[in-house]
């Protein structure tokens, strides 16, 4: 993130970083704006001129030099019917009125690409959950009370995209300035407990420290199980920010513990802290510490775009980092004058299901984050043995298609991402940019033997048996295990081997 000491926030640079934004963003707000400046004052509202500024998310990202993919605006003087009728004029077409309720318009501008309009409101406590709330649009609001509901100071910072006016009623340039996470108003900010996991993620996304009564206010909320509300679906959706869009999620995950978020709901991560380790291979400090470490690592190594990894494979990459030692709580003993986790891989998928049970993640994130827990060591192990002359190299191709079929379908690419993850998480001096020869050599393997073309394939088919002269039946499933197996072992390796292999069985 760039010094935010050195910059300056003001009208000019607001104007200047506008301009270089997505220009259908750019051009679809300075639209609406001047088609509501050019709008005739509401006599309902008087003393309200109409009027557009953008807010939240979108003004913090452009004063911060980023280039937010949505915007928000909010539109003063205008009634909610006649600003709907603007809107479908402007946009015809385009305009879902599906979140009317809650005095919000999209206008779909494109892929990846929102734009949400709404008018000043207030909203009151009705009920739990996100949903329990009472909605009234004010279309004479004041720029201060509109900026009051929203949850941190950063967010309230309004801009007039025609002339570049920085509205900021509540300090928010000054908090961005110190890299400072204030909420903006402590009674709101109850009002919707998701605003810590917020929190959470703003602070690794932003690298900000929390303000110190606002951090008090998030413990309270925490303690008093103001959480336990939160459906598990809005949860992930702030923790999958973390993890993506964030290239040090230990920062989030440090305030999370902190605050108490992790002992009261995650006692799976929980357990990590005070379990030790070797300090010869983890002189970091125990697993928590660890496993900190090996997730910066992870969100830095998946977001390199030399890594070729989808966004939903960096997701996994870095949830998988976090859980690929889980099993060492339950398997950690002192041995032999040693501190040892033998088996803490098999051991990590009890504990990576139990904690995915209270999350959202999908199916395919769920199965990579066991993957990486029940096999993050088996490149390193196989590489050693390699290295060490234990093992062939015919043994360790054999043994690399096996673990592509274990971890199958996570790409390998993604798997030695996570597993370079955690040979990178350690406190030992050069290990940041040391080579990473067992990721190195396997990737090597794979691509000269096209391992990864279709792991799972059997080596012949039942079309294959039914050639040989076989007929249909149990006996076709048996032949073709009994010849995977002979390619386990590492006794045959093409098709032709196989039906040779078949033939000689069925002779004996």
């Amino acid at each position: 993130m760039k010094d935010r000491k050195k910059m300056t926030f003001d009208a000019d640079r607001f104007r200047e970083q506008f301009a270089m934004q997505e220009p259908r963003l750019v051009e679809a707000a300075h639209r609406l704006a001047h088609a509501v400046a050019s709008l005739s004052p509401d006599a309902r509202f008087a003393h309200t001129q109409p009027r557009s500024l953008i807010v939240g998310g979108f003004v913090r990202d452009v004063l911060c030099g980023g280039h937010p993919k949505d915007i928000d605006m909010e539109i003063y003087g205008v009634a909610p019917e006649r600003l709907e009728s603007l809107l479908q004029q402007l946009y015809p077409g385009l305009v879902n009125t599906v979140g009317r309720s809650f005095g919000i318009l999209k206008i779909h501008l494109g892929d990846d690409v929102e734009f949400d309009v709404s008018i000043p409101r207030r909203e009151s406590k009705s009920g739990q959950g996100h949903a329990g709330f009472l909605i009234d649009s004010d279309p004479a609001m004041t720029t201060t009370e509109a900026a009051r509901r929203r949850d941190f100071t950063i967010n309230a910072i309004a801009a007039d995209p025609l002339t570049g006016e920085i509205i900021d009623p509540f300090g928010g340039i000054a908090d961005l300035t110190d890299r400072l996470l204030r909420v903006t108003d402590p009674e709101r900010f109850q009002d919707d407990p998701l605003r810590v996991y917020r929190a959470v993620q703003f602070a690794a996304r932003l690298h900000l420290r929390i303000e110190s009564h606002s951090r008090e206010l998030m413990r309270e909320m925490v303690a008093r199980g103001d959480l336990d509300q939160l459906s598990r679906e809005r949860v992930t959706e702030e923790l999958k920010k973390l993890f993506v869009r964030s290239d040090q999620p230990s920062i989030g995950l440090e305030v999370a513990r902190d605050i108490g978020i992790i002992e009261r709901d995650f006692s799976e991560l929980h357990a990590l802290i005070g379990c030790a380790q070797e300090p010869e291979w983890h002189p970091e400090g125990d697993v928590w510490i660890h496993t900190m470490m090996v997730v910066d690592h992870a969100a830095r190594l998946a977001h390199d775009p030399l890594r070729g990894l989808t966004r939903d494979e960096q997701l996994d990459v870095v949830f998988g980092a976090l859980c690929h030692d889980l099993g060492k709580p339950a398997t950690t003993k002192f041995e032999d004058g040693k501190i040892r986790s033998r088996g803490h891989e098999a051991a990590g998928e009890q504990p990576t299901r139990e904690l995915c049970k209270r999350l959202s993640f999908s199916d395919r994130t769920v199965e990579s984050a066991v993957v990486i827990a029940t096999h993050h060591l088996k490149p390193w192990a196989l590489h050693h043995d390699l290295e060490m002359g234990k093992m062939s190299e015919t043994a360790y191709i054999n043994n690399i298609r096996k673990l592509l079929q274990r971890i199958h379908p996570m790409r390998a690419d993604a798997f030695l991402t996570a597993t370079e993850s955690d040979f990178r998480g350690r406190a030992i001096p050069g290990v940041d940019t040391a080579p990473y020869p067992a990721g190195t050599v396997m990737r090597e393997v794979i691509a000269e033997h096209q391992l990864d073309q279709d792991p799972t394939k059997d080596l012949v088919s039942g079309k294959d048996l039914l050639a040989l002269g076989l007929k249909p039946g149990k006996q076709l499933g048996d032949l073709i295990r009994f010849a995977e197996g002979l390619r386990d072992d590492g006794k045959i390796t093409t098709r032709e081997e196989a039906l040779e292999a078949i033939k000689q069985h069925l002779a004996s």
